[in-house]
């Protein structure tokens, strides 16, 4: 079906080929994995399946990508559209129209399709995805989990040959993205699809990957079996980090064949006392914000419903729950620049004689007390380069606030190595966290907002995250992470608050929260359960503390 042949990809400005030398044979009815650490050439690899590299993307392509027969040095983008789906890491920037119906429409419109077979399968994509509901509402009114499934559901309505996906589930909750996953296992099996998966949670797709493509960042692309493929490599989930330290083989990729395998582990750990997840446990700290009654509603429609919560310095917290239950309506709201039907925000500073509300407050006021950093954290990022971007920052953090350090000294902290001269459009999704991180801070709030924040990250990006979240809460900010990365929150927070229809339906410490749910628990705690363990460092740890026991 696929078929690359010496094919090496190079970039006018690369130093070295994005892609070396790769021969590569991919099976009608393939789920292959594509798996590397940020910037070794995964959305190159997908884009050339399409045609989009070169034709669009611009360099040099020596070899052959050959699909269904097609050359694609012969067949730009626009002539493989019947054949080869592409589903791009940012939903919005695919949308063409107004509704979901329309959009899933669009593409059929464009390859002619009959208007009664468009009807039918615009009917089976909106069950398939569950957006029945949402058929009439406009795009821009669904949560970024609800554009994912959109936009997953365009390229599907077409029924191609060969379905690219780019980070399928990064914004989508856990019950969501098995949802999609499970639609995806049925189009490989039961009509033969062939699927090409990027996807830095892997955690979530090991289990479904009849191959694994495995970029280690020299061009090369190495191909094989997953348990072959996860045994040496430089990435890996956490459940096969778990069989790593636990020696098991071969090793699980589901969590029921890890189980199977860890009875003598737990047996060893029923032993031990686990230690803390983070490296600067959390102790009470001041009250920084205290929210009571916070309503949002959207066209009397109610977001967030009389919503309560309390935030301390020192304190990392999870805001967890489905697609469309309100985290980000409420983010912005304690921010002040959302909307508040009702309800009261009051925000401490050392610098304050009083607690303030944000939402009585000018824009940069506000972002003195409380900043944000947006799902899409590039919507903050609008000059051309990252000098005047760190520029501007600090000239805005003048005020009667205290100024933070300047925005060249976060960033330098945060992710050395950005240049001055770069357009920040051109870093990659860590590096623009960072950069808007850098500016937010500059601003010195003691409270700070993230919504979505390891959406493109890969795992070595989480774990440096995971460091700067610490050293913010250690230097007595309050931090707030919404998130759909259960493993993520099993590492970086130390309570959780989960969100349904506008609601707190659950505010605890870290483990008691995640560990009870079967939605949100982490793979690690899923394998040793009932054994209050979150992460494979924390096995490790409590395994290394019991061998030097005498």
């Amino acid at each position: 079906m696929i078929t690359f042949d010496e094919v090496t990809v190079q970039y006018d400005d690369a130093a070295a080929p994005t892609l070396r030398d790769v021969d590569l044979h991919i099976e009608e009815g393939e789920l292959c994995l594509v798996v590397g650490h940020t910037g070794v050439g995964k959305s190159t690899l997908l884009g050339a399946v399409n045609g989009l590299v070169p034709h669009f993307t611009g360099g040099t392509l020596f070899g052959r990508v050959v699909v269904d027969g097609r050359d694609t040095a012969d067949h730009p983008p626009r002539e493989l559209a019947d054949v080869v789906g592409v589903v791009g890491q940012d939903p919005v920037d695919g949308f063409v129209t107004d509704t979901v119906e329309e959009e899933l429409a669009y593409a059929m419109e464009q390859l002619a399709v009959p208007p009664a077979t468009m009807r039918k399968r615009v009917e089976e994509t909106l069950d398939l995805l569950g957006l029945a509901d949402l058929r009439h509402r406009a795009l821009h009114e669904l949560s970024g989990g609800q554009q994912q499934r959109v936009a997953i559901g365009s390229v599907l309505t077409a029924h191609p040959r060969v379905l690219v996906l780019d980070e399928p589930t990064s914004a989508l909750d856990p019950t969501a993205a098995e949802e999609v996953l499970a639609a995806v296992t049925r189009l490989v099996h039961d009509l033969g699809v062939t699927v090409l998966l990027a996807e830095h949670r892997l955690e979530r797709v090991v289990q479904y990957a009849d191959r694994v493509l495995h970029l280690p960042g020299d061009g090369r692309v190495v191909s094989g079996s997953p348990a072959e493929i996860f045994r040496t490599s430089s990435i890996a989930p956490p459940i096969v980090e778990l069989g790593r330290a636990a020696g098991w083989s071969p090793l699980p990729l589901s969590v029921r064949d890890a189980r199977r395998a860890a009875a003598p582990l737990r047996e060893r750990l029923a032993r031990t006392t686990p230690p803390p997840v983070r490296s600067t446990p959390w102790s009470e700290g001041t009250e920084l914000l205290n929210a009571r009654s916070v309503t949002v509603t959207y066209s009397g429609v109610p977001a967030v419903r009389e919503v309560d919560l309390t935030l301390r310095g020192g304190e990392v917290t999870a805001l967890m729950g489905r697609n469309g239950s309100g985290k980000s309506s409420l983010l912005w709201a304690l921010q002040g620049s959302g909307p508040r039907a009702s309800g009261s925000v009051r925000v401490n500073a050392p610098h304050l004689d009083k607690p303030r509300d944000p939402g009585d407050l000018k824009a940069a006021e506000a972002r003195r007390l409380v900043g944000l950093v947006p799902q899409t954290p590039a919507d903050l990022l609008y000059l051309e380069t990252v000098k005047q971007e760190l520029a501007q920052a600090d000239l805005e953090s003048h005020g009667s606030g205290p100024r933070g350090p300047a925005a060249r000294t976060l960033l330098d902290r945060l992710a050395p190595g950005i240049p001055d001269g770069i357009h920040p459009r051109d870093l990659s999704e860590g590096q623009k966290l960072a950069l808007v991180l850098a500016i937010q801070l500059s601003a010195a709030p003691m409270v700070l907002l993230l919504d979505e924040p390891t959406r493109g990250l890969d795992y070595r990006a989480k774990s440096e995250l995971v460091r700067i979240v610490d050293d913010l809460a250690a230097e007595g900010r309050s931090v707030v992470i919404s998130t759909h990365d259960v493993e993520f929150v099993a590492r970086a927070a130390d309570r959780v608050v989960v969100m349904a229809q506008g609601d707190v339906v659950a505010d605890g410490p870290t483990t008691e929260v995640i560990v009870s749910s079967p939605v949100f628990a982490p793979q690690t705690a899923k394998i040793l359960a009932p054994l209050p363990f979150l992460t494979v460092n924390q096995v490790t740890t409590a395994l290394l503390a019991e061998e030097a026991t005498p």
